[in-house]
């Protein structure tokens, strides 16, 4: 076992998780679509030169292997930016994976703003739209280092389609200590409160905990809860906080169009009816910039958390 901290690039430790698992395990394999130095696996293809393949610029068809390699028992994970492993190879994971049922584990990196000076054409602010609509998918967003390092051999184990939101670089937040244990299946409740739930998912944890922080200085206490897996929802944790606290807000790098939020609200609307707002980019491309620059344009950064969480709370009155 590695000693893994959240100083760490998280590009890093997805790839010393990853050569940790095929070091164990034969069945399983890497598909770089020609960015292994990006996203920090080169070494792994030295290391592993007949199970760490290059597929190239050709996204669908690194799909369609990984789907072909699972086929024959193989656990594939395949890696390029979240753009291109959403948008531009949705019908392949749609049909060749999801529909056939294949075990392939699918690695988006630099999601949404993450994607900074690559511009809007290079920010998967749909992504999670994208595989909500999927049956049978699920979807991943590690907060830091120390749950994506026990996240990757959990993901593995699973049989089924999974796709995981990576941000590269090294987390905004450190969230998790050696104490973790990590569930795919459940929800992390980070700070315990009574007056709001906050919903948060990816970087958008580290500005949901701040807000939180500004808001307890007013004697509001929110309840902040690490969203990890989108899809499918923890739905207790969920509504075991809602239900306490009587509104509710998302906070997540996507489009606030059928990513997080969405989910959470239909959940709600279904089963607890509560005032919920919304904090993610509101229906629009992304565009050029570093992540403050952005998080400041797209309304996605702490202040504007504490702003939309006392909305939430003075609907509750209405």
């Amino acid at each position: 076992m590695r000693e893994i901290n959240n100083d760490m690039d998280m590009r890093d430790v997805y790839a010393w998780a990853l050569e940790d698992l095929m070091e164990k395990d034969e069945r399983v394999m890497l598909l770089d679509a020609d960015l292994a130095r990006a996203n920090g696996t080169l070494a792994i293809r030295e290391k592993f030169p007949e199970r760490a393949l290059d597929t190239g610029v050709a996204e669908a068809n690194m799909m369609g292997v990984a789907a072909g390699l699972s086929s024959y028992g193989f656990i594939p994970f395949t890696a390029t930016f979240a753009v291109f492993s959403s948008r531009r190879v949705c019908d392949t994971v749609a049909v060749s994976i999801a529909y056939a049922k294949q075990n392939v584990k699918m690695i988006g990196t630099d999601p949404g703003v993450a994607a900074e000076l690559n511009g809007g054409t290079h920010m998967a602010i749909e992504d999670v739209g994208v595989f909500r609509s999927i049956p049978g998918m699920v979807i991943f967003e590690p907060v830091d280092c120390v749950q994506l390092y026990q996240a990757i051999p959990r993901i593995a184990s699973y049989y089924g389609p999974v796709y995981t939101r990576l941000f590269r670089k090294k987390p905004p937040a450190s969230v998790f200590g050696e104490d973790y244990e990590f569930n795919l299946f459940s929800a992390d409740v980070l700070k315990v409160g009574t007056d709001i739930s906050i919903f948060a998912s990816g970087i958008e944890v580290k500005e949901s905990l701040e807000a939180a922080e500004l808001l307890s200085h007013e004697g509001i206490q929110a309840e902040v809860i690490n969203i990890h897996t989108i899809k499918p929802l923890d739905e207790e944790t969920i509504l075991r906080s809602v239900s306490k606290t009587g509104c509710a807000l998302s906070a997540e790098n996507h489009n606030i169009v059928g990513g997080l939020g969405s989910a959470v609200s239909e959940l709600l609307s279904k089963r607890c009816p509560v005032p919920m707002e919304f904090i993610g980019i509101q229906d629009h491309f992304g565009q050029v910039g570093k992540m403050p620059f952005l998080m400041e344009r797209f309304k996605m950064n702490a202040g504007y958390i504490r702003n939309a969480a006392v909305k939430a709370i003075g609907r509750k009155s209405m």
